[in-house]
């Protein structure tokens, strides 16, 4: 597996701040906590896209790096909408790269396919913001394997590869563990998953009445709406009660502990809803997610068939 780092190569913590709030949920103070909390917790990779809080959210980030760039791993993506040709993609990294007030970053990520966008003008874009030093790592998001495959292809014949992927991936939407999974360990493909918490279903907030994306936003609603889903998000809070731990922590610690070493990104609104969250990133709490406790959280949830269907050599 090709090891990401910092520009200093010294090596990436074992979470990723995602910063989708900024600007959004967060305002420009509660961003800044929760930056200087992921900090203090030892955090140096932050998540960000051209199209978080229409812009905000790289704009406050870019801040907040200026006074350590060298210290901090720092990724963006582009082409969510708009399509993935070049044009397209340099318009919206040039975007960026001014908000971020930084003249590189240190990974871009396609943020998702485009059937319709060429994968050689794709490819060849990136890999000559690569060259440039514009960016050090090229990345995919909400890509299928078949699609990482076919675009690994394709970045060959420019000289360069994809070197991470950011897949949906927790206790309730485990599909990544069938294909994408195992596909990133054979390319040497690093693992940022985002959503670890399920929205927050597996925080347990909304069976004691909370609020949040599950009520709040119609997409999370019909992601997380099975309720075997909800059924599980319960389980892991019984464990959870029973551990004296929060059910976040438990959540965040079961993603870590797969055994292709994925580093989950997550986030929060405000320094309290991240503190959980943190948790497993600190030294006292590396040991929580024992083989015993990852298989009985594990099986709270339903396991995906493999990629063959065939289920009798699963």
């Amino acid at each position: 597996m090709i090891n990401l780092t910092l520009a200093s190569g010294a090596p990436l913590s074992t979470l990723a701040f995602g910063t989708m709030q900024f600007g959004a949920r967060a305002d420009a103070a509660a961003s800044r906590a929760m930056y200087d909390a992921a900090r203090a917790a030892g955090i140096t990779h932050f998540d960000t896209a051209c199209g978080y809080a229409d812009g905000a959210s790289e704009s406050l980030l870019g801040g907040f790096v200026a006074a350590e760039r060298d210290r901090v791993f720092v990724a963006t993506k582009v082409a969510y909408h708009g399509g993935a040709g070049r044009t397209n993609i340099l318009a919206q990294f040039e975007g960026s790269l001014k908000r971020l007030n930084m003249d590189y970053v240190d990974l871009l990520y396609l943020h998702r396919w485009h059937d319709s966008s060429p994968l050689d003008e794709t490819f060849s874009t990136m890999a000559e913001l690569l060259d440039q030093g514009r960016i050090r790592h090229i990345g995919v998001s909400n890509y299928a394997a078949w699609q990482v495959m076919k675009a690994q292809g394709i970045a060959a014949t420019f000289g360069t590869r994809i070197d991470a992927i950011q897949p949906m991936y927790n206790l309730v939407k485990r599909q990544a563990e069938v294909e994408i999974i195992p596909m990133a360990v054979d390319q040497g493909i690093s693992i940022f998953p985002y959503s670890p918490l399920g929205g927050g279903l597996l925080t347990g907030k909304y069976a004691q009445g909370g609020t949040g994306r599950l009520s709040e936003d119609k997409m999370y609603a019909a992601r997380y709406a099975p309720t075997w889903m909800h059924d599980a998000a319960a389980g892991l809070a019984a464990i959870a009660a029973e551990l004296n731990m929060d059910a976040a922590t438990l959540a965040v610690a079961w993603v870590m502990a797969h055994p292709a070493g994925p580093v989950p990104i997550i986030s929060a609104k405000s320094v309290a809803q991240l503190a959980p969250s943190l948790a497993p990133a600190l030294a006292a709490n590396r040991a929580i997610m024992t083989p015993t406790l990852y298989r009985r959280i594990a099986d709270l949830s339903q396991t995906p068939a493999p990629a063959t269907d065939r289920l009798e050599e699963s």
